[in-house]
């Protein structure tokens, strides 16, 4: 039986510039097409999931996510941008005030929808997108994360690879993906599976 092809589950974000689709795909063939907003790169893990309304800047900067696939199934995500990477801790004095540890540890982001630059709050520096790229970390949009996560449940904990699209096969209306034989058009890389590595060495 083919396996399943999702393409993207939302429109673009309005006047944004476009910066390509990326394809999850799965350890169980299905994948989900959606658009790059972290750094334009193909990576794989393991695909996990988190249930929280709010606090994506310490989600990703959890240890414990290390080499993961993290998928946020809240659909609100982005919204009050990131706090000041360099504001320590009083208490602690080596780790940032704003987050669990000082790097982003996921391997990648997943999620439903996403702000862009029109974020809003006080503390806020920068936008989600600007501090994944700045940490090298690739995240995509436009994801059904509820089905996703789904499956997930139902399948059990199963690797994943965000593939990004490869620079010529670019397409004039992106919120229709690419049906059919997609493979083609997106990177190669191969699986990686973090319980098999020493992540408290890499860390």
């Amino acid at each position: 039986m083919a396996a399943t092809v999702y393409r993207p589950a939302t429109a673009p974000i309005a006047d944004a510039p476009c910066e390509g689709l990326v394809c999850l795909e799965l350890e169980d063939g299905s994948a989900y097409q959606g658009y790059s907003f972290g750094a334009p790169k193909s990576i794989a893990g393991e695909l996990v999931f988190q249930t929280g309304m709010v606090g994506y800047p310490e989600s990703v900067t959890d240890p414990s996510y290390r080499g993961q696939i993290l998928v946020i199934t809240f659909p609100l995500v982005g919204n009050y941008g990131v706090p000041s990477r360099e504001t320590m801790d009083d208490l602690l004095k080596d780790l940032p005030a704003h987050f669990e540890s000082n790097q982003i540890h996921i391997a990648g982001l997943v999620t439903a929808s996403y702000a862009g630059e029109d974020f809003s709050h006080f503390l806020a520096t920068s936008s989600l997108g600007t501090w994944l790229k700045e940490q090298g970390i690739p995240a995509m949009y436009g994801i059904d994360t509820r089905a996703l996560t789904k499956r997930i449940r139902e399948k059990g904990s199963m690797l994943g690879r965000m593939l990004l699209q490869k620079e010529g096969f670019t397409t004039s209306a992106p919120s229709l993906g690419v049906p059919g034989d997609w493979k083609p058009h997106f990177d190669t890389i191969e699986w990686v599976n973090p319980n098999e590595k020493n992540l408290v060495a890499e860390g």
